[in-house]
């Protein structure tokens, strides 16, 4: 992947420069992308991400005659930040800014062009305006879970996604990749390889347990052929899923639910961490089972709740 992240740069980079300054800045974020993936064990689509903000810096500083990342300094920061005001929303400069900021702390940490003070660092990233997720209720969870057909193979295989989307919350991501051996029957848990190759361990519910023991013995035998993976669930042609097609899962049943809301795959995740607050879950074990590395992120769930509380208060309290 990363060779081939350098290549695009590469062909990104072919304009009017000398050739040992390109050389060189190729060289220095060849060596910034390698510690993410080595170091940090970051994704290929984060890697991808930092390779985009790089390379949109690159440009801007190529068109102010900078010769290279050593020399920018606040002015050139602050007309940056200008001109991602007006190209980008909020929390796309926020992430563009955060990823400059951790290339400058490499460069700082590799003594590069001996860098010592990181010319983002009194600058700020634009506030974010929260959204609180959208979150399914109760009814309208065991709605959808009623509605594949657990008697035909793809139908239990859909049920079986949907159960174990639910129990544990888990991401896309984290579900494509769970292999059989992943899941603990005896201990009631599941092995989960979550962001950053991190692996967690999540409990899961014994009905869901079941789903899973009656989807491997009814359905996945079926769709299994003599060179298929490990992957706990599979398409008809005996391939792992691809994210595409638990959105086309998802969208299925969503629409035969008729659920008046727009429903993607990580509703219920948001769905999972909400249910267990308002039933008296503390938010450490929430985080633990999400796999969030900060509480912050968290704590996006108690507002959730607040939103929740109110909603009972004025529909139950004679002062509502």
């Amino acid at each position: 992947f990363i060779t081939t992240e350098l290549n695009t740069l590469k062909l990104l980079m072919k304009k009017n420069e000398p050739h040992e300054t390109k050389d060189l800045k190729v060289s220095q974020v060849q060596g910034f992308l390698l510690y993410l993936e080595l170091e940090r064990s970051l994704s290929a689509n984060t890697i991808n991400s930092y390779a985009f903000d790089l390379e949109k810096f690159r440009v801007f500083i190529e068109e102010l005659d900078i010769n290279g990342f050593e020399d920018v300094h606040d002015a050139h920061i602050e007309k940056f930040l200008a001109q991602l005001k007006k190209e980008y929303k909020a929390s796309s400069t926020a992430r563009l800014l955060s990823s400059l900021r951790q290339f400058y702390e490499y460069l700082i940490d590799t003594k590069s062009f001996n860098i010592k003070l990181n010319p983002l660092e009194f600058f700020d990233s634009p506030k974010l305006t929260r959204k609180l997720p959208d979150v399914l209720t109760i009814e309208e969870i065991e709605k959808i879970l009623s509605l594949p057909d657990v008697n035909s193979p793809l139908g239990l295989r859909d049920k079986t996604i949907l159960e174990i989307m639910y129990a544990c919350g888990l991401r896309v991501s984290e579900v494509l990749t769970i292999k059989t051996s992943n899941v603990l029957y005896e201990d009631e848990v599941i092995r989960v390889i979550g962001k950053g190759s991190k692996e967690r361990i999540v409990p899961i519910a014994a009905s869901t347990l079941e789903w899973i023991k009656l989807y491997i013995t009814n359905s996945r035998s079926t769709l299994a052929k003599p060179n298929s993976e490990d992957f706990l669930f599979l398409n008809w042609r005996g391939k792992a899923l691809s994210r595409m097609a638990i959105w086309d899962i998802i969208s299925k049943y969503s629409k035969m639910a008729n659920i008046a809301k727009k429903i993607h795959p990580h509703i219920f995740r948001h769905s999972f961490a909400t249910h267990l607050l308002e039933g008296g879950a503390d938010l450490r074990s929430i985080q633990e089972m999400l796999g969030h590395a900060d509480i912050s992120t968290t704590q996006i769930y108690t507002h959730v709740d607040i939103t929740y509380l109110k909603q009972v208060h004025k529909e139950f309290h004679p002062r509502g």
